[in-house]
C-alpha cells in the first residue's frame, strides 16, 4: 500500500492544452507561489495511445522530466474517464446508454459503461502501459484512478450492464424463485421465468420501476464501479514503488465510497466547490439560507472524513464555475478562496489542489475559471493562493491532529440508495440532513457524518454523545443490535419519522413502525402522513408543544403511542390529533432514545440540542456569533481552534482568555472583529 504524503498545495494542470513554450514558465510561477504538486493526465488517453495498439510516450516523457528538473511533484491520472473516438467508433458496446436503450455517443465525457469486456480490456492495456512506463518516475508521488467515478451518470443501461447484473443476481440469490420472492414480482405480474428476462431499469409506461429491483440495481452499480477501480489499482500496485499512493476524486451517487476506499485506495480525495451551493431543491426553494450556502460544504467534508481520516482535496474551487450549457457559480469574492481552502483544512484535508491553473480557452469548460484567467496574467486569485500556501506552512502541526467529536449524523449506504429514488424518503431526509447540520453549526456543536457499516464497532459510536438517525427507512437486525448496544452503554440516539418501515430488500415488513426499533424507542406509530399542501399553505402545519416552547412539523408527521416507562416530551397542540404524543424519550441502560414524529428541521434539532445540553460547548473559551463556524482539533493534549467567518461583514468574537493566533502570529484577547471571510486558528500561548 502507498503512503499518503502529498501534504501542501497543488493545482490541476493540462499540459496538452498549452504550447510547450508555456510549460517551464507555468511550473516556475506555480513553485514561486507555493504550489508544489500538479495533477495531470486524467483526460489524455489519445496522447499515449493515438490509435488502437499504437503507443507514444514522448509527450508525457518530456513533461514529467521537466517537472523533475523544476522540482515539481506529480499526481498522474489514468485516462479512463474519456475513452477516445477511435475506441468508441469501433466498439460501440463500450458506451453507456439511456433507459430506452439509445447509446450516449462520443463528444462528452464519462460516456462508457463499467461492464463491457472490450472496455475493461482496453482500460487494462492503457493503465498497464502507463504504469509500466511511468510507475517509477521519480516526479510521480501518486496516481489518481479515472476521474469522478459516477459523476454525470450514475445509472447504466448498456447490454453489458444487463448481462453483468444477471451475474450479480445469481451470486446474490442463487435462483429465480429467490429473486422473485425478494422483489415481490407477483405485484403487477412482474414474475421472471428466465434469467434473460431480467434487465436493469428500462423505459416503461409509467416511468417507475419495481423499487426492490431498483435498489438492487443501484447496489450492482456500486459493485461495478468498485470492480472497475480495483482492476486499475491492482495493475498500478504491480509497478509503483512503496510510498506512492493511489487515490480517486469525488463522492457521487450509487457508489459506496467507504468500500471503494477500503478495496482500492490509499486515500480518498474530494472535489470542493462551495460556490456551487447556489441552487434550488425539488420544491424550487433554496437549499439553505444565504448565510449557509457555502458553509454547507463543511457537511460534505465531514462525509469525506468518515471515509478517510485525513484526505486530500483534488479540486478546490479557485474561480467562477460552469459549463457553457449548464451550471453557474460566481467568482469567489476577495478572501473567499482562502476561506474555502482553510475550510477544507479545518475539516481534515492536508493537501489542497486548486482547479485549475489557467482557465481553458477551448471546450465545454471555458467558463470554469482557474486561478489565472485566459490572459494568464498574475491576479488577485493567484495572490490569495500564495497567501494560503504560506498559511498552510504555519499549520503543519495541525495535520496529524484529530477533530473534536460530539454529535454524529448517522447514515448508511442502503438508505442513501433508497433516498435516491424513493421520493417519500428523499422529501424527509432532504430537510433533516441540512436541518441537523445547520443546528449544529449555529450552536457551534462539533458534528461528524458517521457511516453505519458491517465493520462499525460500538466503541466508534460511543465517541459521540448523541447520534442523529433522521429517517432510517431501511433497517436490518445487525444495525438495530449495534444501536441498542450504543444506547445501553450510555449513548443518546435521536430518530425521526418514517423509521424502519422497509427491510433490506425494500419491502414493507407488515409490522408497526418504527419496525425493528420499537423495542428500543418504546413507541408505536399510530398515524403517519405527509402534511397536506393546503395545511402548509394556510400555516396549519402540525404544532408541537414541548412545555418550553412550540415547534412546527412540516413535510410529515406521526402520532406516537408511548409504552409504560416512555416519557412524552411533546404533544400536538392543534389539528385533529391535538393531545397525541409527537416526541418521546425512553431511558435504556445508561443512555436514551428520543423518537421525533417528524422531520428534524433546524428548529427541532436546536430544541433537542438545548435539551441535551450540547449547545455552545466552547462558551468558556470564547463567545461566537452564529455566523462563525468553530472546529476544534486535538493531539497529545494540545488544542487548535479554527474560526471561519463566511459572511462579507466583520464578525465580533469575544475571547475569555488570551490565545495565540497562528496565521497572524499575534496574541488575541478580549473582543476582536474577524475580517469579512476571515479565518483565525487559535492555540494556547
Amino acid at each position: 500500500m502507498g503512503v499518503w504524503n502529498a501534504y501542501g498545495v497543488g493545482v490541476c494542470y493540462y499540459p496538452e492544452h498549452w504550447k510547450k513554450e508555456l510549460w517551464a514558465d507555468d511550473l516556475c510561477r506555480m513553485l514561486a507561489n507555493g504550489i508544489g504538486t500538479v495533477r495531470i493526465g486524467e483526460f489524455a488517453w489519445n496522447l499515449v495511445e493515438k490509435s488502437e495498439g499504437v503507443f507514444d510516450y514522448a509527450f508525457f516523457d518530456e513533461f514529467l522530466d521537466l517537472c523533475l528538473e523544476k522540482g515539481m511533484k506529480v499526481i498522474f491520472g489514468t485516462p479512463t474517464a474519456t475513452p477516445p473516438a477511435w475506441l468508441t467508433e469501433k466498439y460501440p458496446e463500450v458506451l453507456n446508454g439511456r433507459e430506452d436503450g439509445a447509446l450516449f455517443r462520443h463528444g462528452g465525457r464519462r460516456h462508457y459503461n463499467y461492464n463491457s469486456p472490450v472496455y475493461l480490456e482496453k482500460c487494462r492495456i492503457i493503465v498497464e502501459k502507463e504504469a509500466e512506463r511511468w510507475g517509477r518516475h521519480p516526479a510521480i508521488v501518486g496516481w489518481q484512478i479515472d476521474n469522478e467515478l459516477n459523476c454525470e451518470k450514475d445509472m447504466f443501461h448498456s447490454a453489458a450492464d444487463d448481462a453483468a447484473f444477471r451475474v450479480f443476481l445469481k451470486k446474490k440469490y442463487g435462483t429465480l424463485d429467490a429473486v422473485n420472492a425478494a422483489w415481490g414480482t407477483v405485484f403487477w405480474n412482474q414474475t421472471y421465468t428466465a434469467w434473460e428476462e431480467i434487465h436493469g431499469p428500462r423505459l416503461n409506461a409509467i416511468g417507475a420501476q419495481n423499487p426492490s429491483l431498483e435498489l438492487d440495481y443501484r447496489r450492482f452499480i456500486s459493485e461495478s464501479a468498485i470492480a472497475f477501480a480495483a482492476l486499475q489499482a491492482e495493475i498500478l500496485r504491480r509497478y509503483i514503488p512503496e510510498g506512492v499512493f493511489i487515490t480517486t476524486n469525488g463522492i457521487f451517487g450509487n457508489l459506496d465510497s467507504h468500500r471503494l476506499t477500503d478495496t482500492c485506495l490509499d486515500v480518498m480525495c474530494y472535489d470542493s466547490y462551495p460556490n456551487f451551493a447556489y441552487g434550488l431543491d425539488q420544491a424550487g426553494k433554496p437549499w439553505l439560507d444565504s448565510q449557509m450556502h457555502d458553509r454547507q460544504w463543511s457537511l460534505h467534508l465531514s462525509e469525506v472524513r468518515s471515509i478517510s481520516r485525513h484526505f486530500g482535496i483534488m479540486e478546490q474551487q479557485a474561480g467562477a464555475g460552469g459549463w457553457y450549457n449548464r451550471m453557474e457559480a460566481p467568482m469567489p469574492r476577495p478572501g473567499q478562496l482562502g476561506l474555502w481552502a482553510l475550510q477544507s483544512v479545518a475539516h481534515g484535508a492536508d493537501f489542497v489542489s486548486f482547479f485549475r491553473w489557467r482557465t481553458s480557452p477551448i471546450g465545454t469548460e471555458i467558463y470554469w475559471h482557474g486561478i489565472l484567467d485566459w490572459d494568464s496574467r498574475d491576479n488577485r486569485r493567484l495572490r490569495e493562493v500564495h497567501i494560503f500556501s504560506e498559511n498552510l506552512k504555519k499549520l503543519s502541526p495541525v495535520f496529524d491532529s484529530e477533530i473534536e467529536r460530539c454529535a454524529g449524523l448517522l447514515q448508511d449506504f442502503d438508505n442513501q440508495l433508497d433516498a435516491a429514488f424513493d421520493r417519500w424518503h428523499d422529501r424527509a431526509i432532504s430537510v433533516s440532513r441540512p436541518g441537523v447540520f445547520a443546528a449544529c453549526q449555529h450552536a457551534h456543536v462539533p458534528m461528524d457524518v458517521v457511516q453505519l457499516r458491517e465493520k462499525t464497532r460500538v466503541e466508534e459510536l460511543l465517541s459521540y454523545r448523541v447520534l442523529f438517525l433522521p429517517h432510517a427507512v431501511i433497517l436490518g437486525e445487525e444495525a438495530v443490535e449495534l444501536l441498542h448496544r450504543y444506547v445501553t452503554l450510555g449513548g443518546t440516539l435521536v430518530v425521526g419519522a418514517r423509521t424502519g418501515y422497509k427491510d433490506i430488500q425494500g419491502r414493507c415488513p407488515m409490522a408497526p413502525m418504527p419496525g425493528l426499533l420499537r423495542g428500543l424507542t418504546g413507541t408505536t406509530v399510530t398515524e403517519s402522513s405527509f402534511v397536506a399542501p393546503d395545511d402548509m399553505a394556510k400555516g396549519r402545519e402540525p404544532v408541537v408543544d414541548t412545555g418550553s416552547g412550540k415547534l412546527t412539523f412540516p413535510v410529515l408527521f406521526e402520532t406516537l403511542a408511548a409504552e409504560e416507562g416512555t416519557e412524552v416530551l411533546g404533544r400536538y397542540a392543534n389539528g385533529p390529533f391535538a393531545g397525541e404524543a409527537a416526541i418521546c424519550r425512553k431511558a435504556v441502560g445508561d443512555g436514551c432514545v428520543i423518537h421525533v414524529g417528524g422531520v428534524l428541521t433546524e428548529e427541532t434539532a436546536r430544541y433537542l440540542m438545548n435539551a441535551l445540553n450540547l449547545s455552545e460547548p466552547f462558551a468558556d473559551l470564547f463567545d461566537l456569533p452564529e455566523t462563525v463556524e468553530a472546529v476544534k482539533r486535538t493531539r497529545d493534549g494540545k488544542d487548535w481552534y479554527f474560526l471561519l467567518n463566511y459572511l462579507p461583514e466583520e464578525a465580533p468574537v469575544t475571547f475569555r482568555r488570551p490565545f495565540r493566533e497562528l496565521l497572524s502570529e499575534k496574541t488575541v484577547e478580549g473582543q476582536v472583529k474577524m475580517a469579512p471571510y476571515g479565518v483565525m486558528v487559535l492555540t494556547d500561548e
